[in-house]
């Protein structure tokens, strides 16, 4: 009879994000006045107020000078100042020299080649004794100081954050980058809560709730603003005016993976929320901070996809600027939600104060893209209709060149422990086909159930990546990943063993995808393998 290995299968808090804290340290969190105005009864039985503060948060203690978080870091946390004050860096941004950022070299040939010597003829092999004994690696913390920060930050007027003042809410649950940089200008003590925690405060209690809403809708609209070409120039009592008259809407749902599995492409287009409906008038100029969406014409019977948009794109403008100009102009187009799409609507009234004066001529009208052969929109229809738009390196495989040689498919498995982490089909539109490997999308389903953080994005690059020492392998990434591009494994240990768990004695998986090949000199083996240029990455 083989041999196995049985531990106790993991669970979300086995992998606490403070593990040095005590019970005194949590009594003493709990006596602050933010954490002791949460209703600790509203927190079912399962998910309870203590074991968030106790798995979820850990407090920090910041010196003078230190940054806190870099503006465009993708972080899976949010900050609540307990006590001392920290400066919002936005404009002019700090560079990366002071932001400690430096290019990441690539892996050396000697750690390339020592991988040799540790490959086995078992797949998936782990060293178990890791799990249950290491902190959560990718959100340690590691000081980085603003060298001659007094001077630096001095004579700028900059937003300063005190005690009970919250930030970094919008990235942390948005899955988005830091939008600014905050430092530190006096001591500070920190309290730092990963996103799951975040999630399930904001669920449960009122109050947070309000805040993170408010926080989420004042600050997402002055960001986005600011970085809207249109409102360049603008003073900020300008701006500030557009922003108390702008609406913060969403549609379609934060989690869409799962409508989306169970629709047929044909039919997804009549699923998709329409924001603004064709014929009908404007009532303001709406912009997309989030999500992508839908711009489509009737054509006979059916509609006709022109392009779509995504962040930082506006729709209704060119209507808009013609009933500005004289007379009221319907909309040329509709404009629908591809799974899920964060829009501010600007009203039309404001657009007439501060931005139509200063406008020497008509904006483009989507109606350019109609003018093109309907032979040219397949791909983009089927890029769309599969929202293979999200990603940003997804797999693409020219079968006009691949020879079937799986050479690719061998280079992946050779780099990670004998398992591919891709296969080699998927949809196929002419002779393009996008293989089931993780494309590192812009919005990220695959994050919004992990219990543990386990599946993150890299802060410097903002690749999707699990780290295979907190993963619990509870399959829920896998589950919401709306390609299928995710697999759960079943893991084995250093003498080939299958690792099974000591209550049930059924095997213990882990979840598994492409990571980029992360720390391989020359990047993606699988492209680097190819013998004639068939496969490549490409942001869709």
């Amino acid at each position: 009879m083989a041999l196995t290995t049985r531990l106790a299968r993991p669970q979300r808090w086995d992998r606490p994000f403070d593990p040095g804290m005590t019970a005194a340290d949590l009594e003493q969190l709990k006596l602050d006045p933010v954490v002791a105005a949460i209703d600790a009864d509203a927190f079912p039985g399962t998910i309870p107020l203590d074991g968030i503060l106790a798995n979820d948060s850990r407090v920090i203690h910041y010196k003078a000078g230190e940054i806190v978080v870099r503006e465009g870091d993708y972080g899976n946390s949010a900050f609540l100042i307990m006590s001392g004050a920290c400066d919002v860096v936005v404009n002019p941004p700090l560079t990366d020299a002071q932001l400690g950022r430096q290019t990441e070299a690539p892996a050396s040939i000697g750690r390339a080649i020592s991988q040799l010597w540790k490959r086995t003829v078992v797949p998936e092999v782990r060293d178990v004794s890791r799990y249950g004994n290491i902190a959560v690696t990718e959100t340690d913390h590691q000081a980085v100081f603003l060298q001659d920060y007094g001077v630096v930050l001095g004579g700028r007027s900059l937003p300063r954050l005190g005690a009970q003042q919250m930030f970094g809410e919008l990235a942390a649950l948005g899955r988005t980058p830091r939008a600014a940089s905050v430092v530190c200008v006096e001591d500070a003590e920190v309290l730092e809560i990963r996103w799951q925690g975040l999630r399930e405060l904001r669920r449960f209690d009122a109050g947070w709730r309000r805040q993170i809403d408010t926080n989420y809708r004042a600050n997402a609209l002055i960001s986005h603003l600011q970085d809207t070409p249109l409102f360049d120039g603008l003073p900020d009592e300008a701006l500030q005016s557009i922003a108390d008259a702008t609406l913060f809407e969403t549609y379609g749902s934060f989690d869409w993976s799962s409508s989306f599995q169970r629709t047929n492409s044909d039919a997804r287009l009549g699923t998709e929320p329409v924001i603004a409906r064709e014929g009908e008038y404007p009532d303001g100029l709406l912009l997309i901070r989030a999500g992508f969406g839908r711009v489509s014409v009737r054509q006979g019977a059916a509609e006709r996809t022109l392009t779509y948009l995504s962040a930082g794109d506006y729709f209704g403008l060119s209507e808009l600027y013609a009933g500005f100009k004289g007379g009221g102009s319907p909309m040329e187009a509709t404009l629908r939600a591809v799974g899920y799409v964060d829009a501010l609507r600007v009203p039309t009234k404001v657009l007439e104060e501060h931005v139509f004066p200063r406008m020497n001529k008509a904006p483009d009208s989507f109606l350019q893209f109609a003018a093109r052969p309907l032979a040219d929109d397949s791909l983009q229809e089927w890029a769309i209709e599969e929202r293979f738009i999200n990603g940003t390196m997804a797999m693409l495989i020219d079968l006009d060149k691949c020879v079937r040689c799986d050479d690719c498919v061998r280079a992946c498995a050779s780099t990670h422990g004998g398992n591919p982490r891709f296969v080699r089909h998927g949809k196929i539109n002419d002779h393009w086909m996008v293989a089931n490997a993780c494309m590192h999308c812009s919005d990220p389903v695959c994050m919004i159930g992990c219990p543990t953080g386990a599946i993150h994005r890299t802060q410097a690059g903002g690749s999707v990546v699990i780290n295979d020492d907190s993963c619990i392998g509870c399959g829920t990434c896998a589950n919401s990943c709306p390609y299928n591009n995710i697999r759960l494994v079943e893991i084995r240990d250093l003498s080939g063993a299958p690792v099974q768990d000591e209550a049930t004695g059924q095997p213990i998986r882990k979840a598994t995808k492409c990571d980029l090949c992360a720390g391989i000199p020359g990047g993606p083996a699988c492209e680097r393998a190819c013998p004639h240029g068939a496969l490549q990455r490409v942001n869709f």
